[in-house]
C-alpha cells in the first residue's frame, strides 16, 4: 500500500471510530469530509457504513490484542504486567472509542477474537487473585468488571491524564482500593 493511501486509511478509521462512537449513523461522505479524503476513497474501500464500522473494529482487536501481547500476562510479576497492560490499553480506548460488543452480536469472528482477549485477561486475573493481589472471595467477575471500569474511566473521563500515570492510578486502585488508612 502507498504511503499515502495507508494515512488515507489510518485518518480514516480514526475518525470513523470517534464519529461513529458518537454517533452510530453517521454518513460516510461526513467521515470521508472531515477525515480530509474524498468520499468515493472511502467507498473504494468501504461500501456501506457496516463494512467501515467492521474496519475499526477489527483494528480495535489487533490493537488489544497488542496491548495483552506487551503486557507478559503470563510471565510478568502481576503488578507490573497489569501497568503495562493497563499503559498500553488506555491510549488503545481513546484511540478506538467505539464499544465492542455492539459488533460482537454481528459477527461472529470478532465475537471470538474479543472472547479470546477477554479469557486471557481473566486468566490473569485469576492469576493475580491466586497470588494475593486481587480478593479471591468476590463474586464471579467482580474484579474483571472492576477492572474494565477503571480503564474505562482512565481513558474517557480523565483525558487529561497520560496514559503512565492514568496506569498508576488504576493499578492502585485495583489492587489497594481508594480507602484511607483507618
Amino acid at each position: 500500500m502507498r504511503a499515502d493511501a495507508a494515512r488515507n486509511l489510518d485518518a480514516v478509521l480514526h475518525t470513523g471510530a470517534r464519529l461513529l462512537a458518537e454517533d452510530s449513523g453517521t454518513s460516510i461522505a461526513r467521515i470521508a469530509a472531515e477525515a480530509g479524503v474524498d468520499r468515493r476513497t472511502v467507498y473504494r474501500r468501504f461500501t456501506t457504513r457496516e463494512s467501515l464500522l467492521a474496519a475499526v473494529y477489527q483494528a480495535k482487536l489487533d490493537a488489544s490484542e497488542e496491548a495483552l501481547d506487551q503486557a507478559r500476562l503470563t510471565e510478568a510479576p502481576v503488578a507490573v504486567a497489569l501497568h503495562r497492560y493497563v499503559e498500553s490499553i488506555i491510549p488503545v480506548s481513546r484511540r478506538w472509542p467505539l464499544d465492542i460488543r455492539r459488533l460482537m452480536q454481528q459477527d461472529p469472528e470478532a465475537h471470538e477474537r474479543a472472547e479470546a482477549q477477554r479469557a486471557r485477561l481473566a486468566a490473569f486475573v485469576r492469576r493475580a487473585a491466586d497470588e494475593g493481589l486481587v480478593r479471591s472471595d468476590l463474586p464471579d467477575g467482580w474484579a474483571m468488571a472492576l477492572l474494565g471500569r477503571l480503564v474505562d474511566n482512565a481513558a474517557h473521563d480523565f483525558l487529561d491524564l497520560a496514559p503512565g500515570p492514568a496506569a498508576d492510578l488504576v493499578v492502585a486502585t485495583f489492587l489497594e482500593g481508594v480507602g484511607g488508612p483507618s
